[in-house]
């Protein structure tokens, strides 16, 4: 339905919204149980279980529910990631389209995956195919790490001369003595750095304690870095570009980039998606303010599972200074008066995107 279909008996237009899909490390064990909870029985789900059952795999409503939560099994690339996107996916289809206008879709490096399916540039069961062959694929050579790092104050105020400090630390580990380092991502007011141990050692040792940082992400290989170039190889060779289309709704993906849905090439989709975002570095702080620049948003919502992506999307709108937030104290009083960014891994949150029935059965 177009814009202007939109306006009917002088019913208010349809709110924009600008979709941010969720990365690794989202699903956790509070996160445990919320794919069975809001997806169980669909026949989706349902379709979803069937194809992990026939790679062998245990299914995601087994991971979800029958198999109790264990960081050593649900964290692993080949559940973690679709069991995250199953739960983003639940959220993603529960959104009222009559009330709401979804006009560009972004995400946090793997969520560049479920923001495929989300834009119509795959289709749901392609979508799996591609995140569990994906996971598996970094799972299994898990080359390096990634260690995160803020460079914002308490107050998420960016410090520019810390942000330039962290990265001067890059030239001066990596080369060194078989170090490697790299930035990895561009996380709102963090910096993710990927790189092998000798170099994450390294790393850890010149970054200053702060709180719980520097983080070294559990289970995690050094995405979006030239280490990654094994994967990248074997990923061509087994996903062949077939099921990639264009998408029915704009894209930006780790560079800024907008793929739209009349000027994409489904070839040079699928050569992104498998080529330069795994091994160069992804900005998703840029792919938030083109979302913002570009496609002026009523509001900014992040599928679940959890809520974790809201502090760094949060963090990227104040230094763009949307909706005149200046630091996270404004951000956080302006989310009292009239809540912009919706996490629909808060329930209070998800509701307001919920049609009035569906809301009200689930309260």
């Amino acid at each position: 339905m177009s814009r202007s279909d939109s306006m009917v008996n002088g019913a208010s237009e349809r709110e924009r919204l600008l979709i941010v899909c969720p990365g690794r490390g989202t699903y956790n064990a509070a996160e445990w149980g919320t794919l069975n909870r809001l997806a169980g029985g669909s026949e989706w789900l349902t379709r979803f279980d069937a194809m992990r059952r026939e790679a062998d795999l245990p299914t995601l409503s087994e991971l979800d529910g029958e198999i109790p939560f264990r960081q050593s099994l649900q964290g692993r690339g080949e559940h973690a990631s679709p069991l995250i996107y199953a739960c983003a996916w639940a959220d993603l289809l529960s959104i009222d389209r009559e009330r709401y206008d979804i006009v560009a879709v972004t995400g946090n490096s793997m969520g560049w995956y479920i923001a495929l399916a989300a834009a119509g540039a795959l289709g749901p069961d392609e979508t799996l195919h591609l995140i569990g062959t994906m996971g598996w694929l970094m799972q299994e050579s898990l080359a390096g790490g990634q260690v995160l790092y803020p460079w914002v104050d308490d107050a998420w105020r960016p410090d520019w001369a810390l942000r330039k400090e962290l990265l001067a630390l890059i030239e001066q580990i990596h080369g060194i003595a078989g170090a490697e380092l790299y930035l990895s991502i561009e996380l709102g007011g963090m910096l993710v750095f990927g790189g092998n141990e000798t170099g994450l050692s390294r790393l850890t040792e010149r970054l200053p304690a702060r709180e719980r940082f520097p983080l070294r992400l559990h289970q995690h290989a050094a995405f979006h870095t030239p280490l990654q170039e094994g994967v990248k190889r074997e990923a061509r060779r087994r996903l062949g570009a077939g099921p990639f289309r264009a998408p029915e709704v704009p894209m930006i993906d780790g560079r800024g980039h907008i793929w739209t849905p009349w000027s994409t090439d489904p070839q040079a989709l699928w050569d992104y998606t498998l080529g330069e975002q795994l091994v160069e570095p992804y900005d998703f702080t840029a792919a938030v303010k083109v979302g913002v620049r570009e496609f002026a948003p009523d509001r900014i919502v992040i599928p679940g599972p959890g809520a974790t992506l809201g502090g760094a999307t949060a963090q990227a709108l104040i230094q763009l200074g949307w909706q005149g937030w200046s630091d996270k104290a404004a951000f956080q009083s302006g989310q009292q008066q009239e809540p912009r960014l919706l996490c629909m891994g808060i329930a209070e949150q998800r509701d307001r995107l919920l049609p009035a029935q569906a809301a009200s059965a689930l309260g």
